[in-house]
């Protein structure tokens, strides 16, 4: 079949109404032609006398299912008297039942894992249950190997517990919905659909994304989908149909593509969930700890009355400006983190003495532990990770902001040096540094940077002088960036590792600043006087280069 999409229907709790299901499946294929399989998760068989007749019919061959079916095991007591084995085996003409556990792969190469039945609360476990050791001999062969990426699709009948974390409510009680394993098995096998069903309802979660962004390479995005029960009276869907190009034949940028609306993964929630988060910190090029902190900014951030507009030039008044009670709509369209975020203006934690000016989309914050105590940091209001993500109205204010800091640097006989490290950090750092015009010209500091790249087996290349980092940098790729005051672009693509002080340690060097002692931030750290001092004087400074008070 090559890389042609499989067509592909998902079912939810038939419960023996097989006539209506395979009414709907013949009703949908008239309309749009014929689908390869069908996959059924849930209970498939029902207890009452119309389901038994309903199943002899096709049992006997009188009817015929129109699609090959697959369907998983018993998920209750009552239903375990249909499967004779624990071996996947063909029940009917065109309806086969998966067996306990397993993976199977289709002739298109479309891998499917699937675990019957519920998760076994005792020993020895009930025929209609999964332990703990069905998971293990599940997961570990498909794991073991380097190249698993994941699977296509998961089917379980129960939902995997806390599927909802970061993404959208389901409509069921989540107090007792869903199995904890079923999650470990999910995160585990990162199948691209996930379905399940036994709650009665339709529930179709956010996608969410199988990696730690700039950790780790980019992965697919899961998606989970929940189905409701087979012709139930609040009509709530019941069957999904989906295309889907197998992953061992898909085109492997195509595959990690990102959507707009993806969210953490669900099943990797922080110890520290409801602990306090950390104080917001604008050092520059700290690593950000890998386990984060959790915080809900769904909830509305406190914030000063109404805007006003009054031009009082503190840095009070300007903060107050941006998180004011709502007036400002560009305020309500900034992404949000899917988890918590030490950069995120809304952010209750957030060091706000060290913010100099904030305008519509970006602000500018005085950097922690900074080389110069003019060394600044552009950030985005919202919740973005690289240049490389932004909407195009922040690129076109940041531009805004990195033409007003070279203005101000060159009034104080000092040009202007910027750049981002996209690896392990979490909201986009964009530093700027100023070096004075009469210590070095921009071709030593680009020498600096191309030397010391040399001395660590890194190739920094150039960018020509129009080409976008976008071009060369697709979302999730880690790199390190640097811009010089005469327009040239140099970029590394970050392999494996990469020294997390580098841009400092150039700067700072004997060729360039001649500071090496402040090569690393922590070394520098102020009292929060000297910060808010710092931060007072430098507001004043730039005030008359800063378009943000002028909107």
């Amino acid at each position: 079949m090559g890389d042609q999409p499989v067509r592909v229907l998902a079912c939810g709790d038939v419960e023996g109404r097989l006539n209506a299901l395979f009414n709907r499946v013949q009703t949908i294929q008239k309309k749009t032609g014929q689908f390869d399989l069908l996959l059924c998760v849930g209970e498939f068989f029902g207890t009452t006398p119309e389901a038994e007749a309903e199943w002899q019919q096709y049992k006997s061959g009188a009817k015929k299912a129109p699609i090959h079916t697959y369907i998983l095991g018993a998920a209750g007591q009552d239903t375990v008297k249909n499967f004779s084995s624990a071996d996947g085996c063909e029940l009917a003409a065109n309806i086969t039942y998966l067996g306990r556990r397993g993976v199977f792969t289709g002739v298109s190469g479309l891998q499917i894992a699937y675990v019957s039945g519920r998760e076994a609360s005792q020993e020895p476990a009930p025929a209609h249950c999964f332990t703990s050791k069905d998971l293990s001999a599940l997961v570990a062969p498909l794991t073991s190997s380097t190249k698993f990426r994941g699977v296509d699709i998961l089917l379980t009948s129960q939902w995997p517990r806390g599927v909802w974390n970061y993404g959208n409510n389901p409509d069921v009680n989540t107090k007792f919905c869903g199995s904890g394993s079923v999650s470990s098995l999910a995160d585990k096998l990162k199948p691209r659909y996930h379905f399940a069903a036994l709650e009665g309802a339709h529930y179709e979660r956010l996608p969410y994304r199988n990696h730690i962004v700039l950790q780790e390479n980019a992965q697919h995005v899961s998606r989970f989908i929940a189905l409701a029960t087979v012709n139930n009276p609040a009509k709530k869907k019941y069957l999904y149909a989906f295309n889907i190009i197998p992953m061992k034949t898909m085109d492997p940028t195509e595959l990690v593509k990102q959507p707009q609306d993806v969210t953490e993964n669900p099943y990797r929630r922080s110890g520290k969930d409801k602990a306090e988060m950390p104080k917001m910190n604008f050092s520059t090029e700290q690593e950000e700890p890998a386990s984060q902190f959790f915080f809900d900014l769904s909830k509305k951030q406190g914030g000063g009355g109404p805007r006003g507009r009054g031009r009082k030039r503190d840095g009070d008044h300007q903060w107050r400006r941006w998180e004011g009670d709502g007036q400002n709509k560009q305020a309500r369209r900034h992404p949000q983190p899917p988890g918590p975020c030490w950069f995120c203006l809304a952010s209750p934690q957030v060091e706000k003495h060290l913010v100099i000016s904030i305008g519509s989309h970006c602000y500018l914050a005085l950097a922690k532990g900074g080389l110069t105590s003019r060394h600044v940091l552009i950030l985005p209001i919202g919740h973005y990770q690289s240049v490389v993500e932004l909407s195009s109205e922040v690129v076109e204010e940041m531009e805004k902001y990195k033409s007003a800091l070279k203005n101000f640097y060159k009034s104080k006989g000092e040009r202007c040096v910027l750049f981002e490290r996209n690896y392990r950090s979490q909201h986009l750092q964009l530093q700027v540094v100023p070096v004075p015009l009469d210590r070095c010209a921009t071709e030593d500091i680009k020498e600096a940077f191309m030397v010391q790249a040399q001395e660590q087996q890194m190739e920094l290349m150039e960018i020509p002088e129009h080409t976008d980092l976008k071009q060369i940098a697709p979302p999730g790729t880690p790199y390190f960036y640097v811009e010089l005051d005469s327009g040239e672009k140099l970029f590394y693509r970050i392999q494996k590792h990469f020294p997390l002080q580098f841009g400092r340690e150039v700067l700072a060097s004997e060729a360039l600043l001649n500071i090496p002692t402040r090569a690393d931030w922590k070394e520098c750290k102020q009292t929060r006087e000297e910060e808010e001092e710092c931060c007072r004087l430098l507001r004043d400074q730039f005030q008359p280069f800063d378009f943000a008070l002028d909107d």
